[in-house]
C-alpha cells in the first residue's frame, strides 16, 4: 500500500508534468500541507526537485497564493518545526527541512518586495528570524553524495539578499546582517567550498549597487573582516581567514571596476593580502 510520502511524490511529479496546474477538484492547501510536512526529506528528488520547485512555481510564477495565505506560510516556515527545527544540531537529516524552509522563506519576501503583504511588526519579526537564524545554524555542510544539497550558509544568504532589498530595511538592519555574514565566515569550524562565498557576496553587491548602505559602512565592515589575522594560531582561526579571503576574491571578481567602486576595490585588495600568508 503506498504511503502519503510515496504518494505525495507522485502526485508532484504529474503536477510537474501538468505545468504545474491542478486537476479539477483538487484544492492546494491539501498539498502545501504535505509538502511542509515532507520539506526536509532526506530523498532530494522529493524535497529539492519536486517540493521546494513547486513552491516555485506556485509562489512566483503562478501566483496562486494570496496576502493572507502566504503570510500563514510564512510564519509556519519560521517556526520550531521548520527553519528552527533541531536548530544547532550537526551532521544529521534536520538540517534539511531548516534549509529548503529558508528558501522558500526568500520566495516569500521576493513577493513582498513586489506587494507589500507584511505591516511593520511583521517584518520585523522576519527580519529576526532570518538573524537568528544564520547565526545558530551549526551544520554548514554542502553537498552530500546521498541526500544532495543541504548549503545552508548559501539558502540563507538568498534570503538575507531578499531582505536588504526590501523597503523596510533601513540601515540598522543592513547592519545586522552585514554582521550575521562576517559571524557566518568566522563559524570556526567549515571552510566554505561550495560556492557558499559567491551567494554571500551576492548580498554585499546587492548593497552596492542599490546604493542601501554609504560607502564608508561597507569599507570599514570590510577592513574589519581582517581582524582573525591577529589572533593566535589554531584551526579555528585558519578556517575564519581563508572564508574571508576566498569571500573577499568572490566580491572583488563580482564588482564592476567602475570609478565609483574604486574606493571598496582598494580595500578589499588591501584587506585581501592582509589576510593572504602567501603574500611578501
Amino acid at each position: 500500500m503506498i504511503n502519503s510520502r510515496e504518494q505525495l511524490m507522485i502526485d508532484l511529479q504529474r503536477i510537474e508534468e501538468n505545468d504545474y496546474e491542478l486537476r479539477s477538484g483538487e484544492d492546494i492547501k491539501d498539498y502545501v500541507k504535505l509538502m511542509l510536512e515532507h520539506i526536509g526529506d532526506p530523498e532530494p528528488v522529493l524535497r529539492d526537485e519536486l517540493i521546494y520547485s513547486t513552491f516555485y512555481k506556485w509562489i512566483n510564477e503562478k501566483r496562486w497564493f494570496n496576502d493572507a495565505e502566504l503570510r500563514e506560510l510564512l510564519w509556519i516556515l519560521l517556526d520550531e518545526q521548520h527553519l528552527f527545527y533541531h536548530i544547532g544540531n550537526k551532521e544529521d537529516l534536520t538540517v534539511y527541512t531548516r534549509t529548503f524552509s529558508v528558501l522558500v522563506v526568500a520566495l516569500i519576501l521576493q513577493r513582498h518586495r513586489e506587494k507589500v503583504i507584511l505591516d511593520s511588526s511583521e517584518f520585523i519579526k522576519v527580519k529576526q528570524g532570518l538573524i537568528r537564524y544564520y547565526e545558530e545554524e551549526r551544520d554548514l555542510r554542502g553537498y552530500m553524495e546521498k541526500e544532495g544539497w543541504a548549503h545552508a550558509a548559501a539558502h540563507g544568504a538568498d534570503a538575507l539578499d531578499e531582505l536588504v532589498l526590501c523597503s523596510e530595511s533601513d540601515a540598522a538592519v543592513r547592519e545586522e546582517v552585514l554582521a550575521v555574514i562576517q559571524k557566518m565566515l568566522y563559524n570556526d569550524q567549515y571552510i566554505f567550498r561550495d560556492e557558499e562565498d559567491e551567494r554571500i557576496a551576492t548580498i554585499i553587491v546587492t548593497i552596492i549597487d542599490h546604493h542601501l548602505l554609504p560607502q564608508q559602512s561597507i569599507t570599514d565592515w570590510i577592513l574589519n573582516l581582517a581582524q582573525c589575522v591577529s589572533w593566535p594560531r589554531s584551526h579555528s582561526q585558519y578556517v575564519n581567514r581563508i572564508n574571508t579571503k576566498n569571500f573577499l576574491r568572490s566580491l572583488y571578481f563580482r564588482l564592476p571596476l567602475t570609478e565609483k567602486n574604486m574606493d571598496i576595490v582598494e580595500v578589499l585588495l588591501k584587506t585581501e593580502k592582509n589576510l593572504n600568508e602567501f603574500v611578501h
